[in-house]
């Protein structure tokens, strides 16, 4: 595993991480508020007409309108990129806006994506269903294929998009590898590091060109809000990025921005604890007779173990499990007393989620079975409960098959 970043120094700021999530990028009004303040206003006003003028034309760079900007959104977006280690960052709406935006704003018809098989449902939309329409063509490939990567590379490429670990299937993709080969052919990398999440993976440190993020899962954790990011260079959100989002309004909101704030306080304890349980869930599964798969990349059985060694500080929140079949997993899931059944994750409550029938119902069978997603798998979300009352909830609902 690489250097725990509670460890050292980090961000713009050089603060550590906990002191960084609670600090990095608060801006205070004239009353001297200690908590950030929420700007809930969607225009701004100007002192004059050349004010206004000086505004549009960047030679102010204050706020213009809420969809460009906003002093609560901007505390967010400034926070996080410091924890990315990024050079700049735009809030979106949700998740999937944000993967749509880092997309879509970089190609145009003719152009070709390269993307790992495994991603999830939506994701799988935007490459398989929009991109062609308007003119773009995706190259999917196995993500921990590297010759596999090398030869969809030959034919060129604008951008390559990977989810590491993958969803629901926990799949790793090697990154500084993937990028290499991007970067050889001239494209960009795209990075989703939802389920990793930003304590445990720095995709941009690794040599990727940009991050995507579900602010959803972890950085919110606690069910309330939907919101995305971007982050990468100053050149690619500010020219690139941001024309896309302003002009298709895909911004977050400044309330959810600040419930994600407050949620950033917290991400480092909660997401920790999270994956110490998510391990203990695994040790104590992995010899159950009821279950004919487990994957954690925390594990050493994890089919692609050595990438997560050299890219992950921790084998994160999330571990999949399979059952014999559809109606096994029913009955382990309605068995179920603590974990809750939701299409969610990287929540404070422990969360189970049968893919097959939600997230990935409308892949195909055959295109389920090329990824992995077999009838009897169930993918688990480790929440903030005592871990031990984790373990026996579960072992208590494998009875039931």
């Amino acid at each position: 595993m690489t250097q725990d970043p509670a460890d050292s120094a980090s961000g713009r700021s050089g603060w550590r991480t906990r002191t960084l999530l609670t600090h990095e990028g608060i801006r205070r009004s004239q009353f001297g508020e200690l908590s950030e303040a929420i700007f809930l206003t969607q225009a701004f006003a100007y002192p004059s007409a050349e004010a206004a003028e000086a505004r549009f034309t960047g030679e102010d760079p204050g706020f213009i309108y809420a969809r460009y900007g906003n002093p609560t959104v901007a505390m967010f977006e400034d926070r996080l990129a410091a924890l990315e280690g990024a050079e700049a960052c735009f809030a979106t709406a949700s998740g999937m806006a944000a993967v749509s935006a880092a997309l879509l704003s970089q190609v145009q018809a003719g152009d070709r994506v390269v993307a790992s098989k495994a991603l999830f449902g939506s994701c799988l939309y935007i490459l398989e269903n929009l991109l062609p329409r308007y003119g773009v063509e995706t190259v999917f490939v196995e993500g921990a294929d590297l010759d596999a990567w090398r030869a969809a590379f030959k034919g060129g490429a604008r951008t390559a998009f990977i989810e590491t670990p993958a969803n629901p299937t926990l799949d790793l993709v090697d990154i500084r590898a993937v990028s290499a080969l991007a970067h050889e052919a001239g494209a960009t990398l795209i990075v989703d590091n939802a389920f990793a999440s930003p304590i445990f993976q720095h995709p941009l440190q690794l040599g990727a060109d940009v991050v995507v993020y579900s602010a959803t899962k972890h950085i919110d954790g606690q069910g309330r809000v939907l919101g995305g990011a971007v982050l990468g260079t100053t050149k690619f959100i500010r020219e690139t990025l941001e024309p896309f989002i302003k002009h298709t309004g895909g911004a977050l909101s400044p309330f959810s921005a600040w419930l994600l704030l407050k949620s950033m306080e917290t991400l480092d304890l909660r997401v920790r604890a999270q994956a110490a349980s998510a391990a203990r869930l695994a040790e104590a599964l992995a010899e159950s007779p009821k279950l004919t798969r487990l994957v954690y990349p925390g594990r050493d059985d994890h089919p692609h173990r050595a990438v997560a060694r050299a890219q992950m500080e921790g084998g994160g929140t999330m571990l999949s499990v399979e059952v014999a079949d559809q109606a096994a997993a029913f009955r382990v899931m309605n068995a179920l007393r603590i974990f809750t059944i939701s299409n969610n994750l990287g929540d404070a409550k422990s969360i189970v989620t049968h893919p097959a029938t939600t997230t990935h119902q409308r892949l195909t069978p055959g295109k389920r079975a090329e990824l992995g997603i077999s009838p009897g798998l169930l993918r688990l979300s480790a929440g903030l409960e005592d871990p031990e009352d984790l373990v026996e909830d579960f072992l208590t609902a494998l009875k039931s098959v």
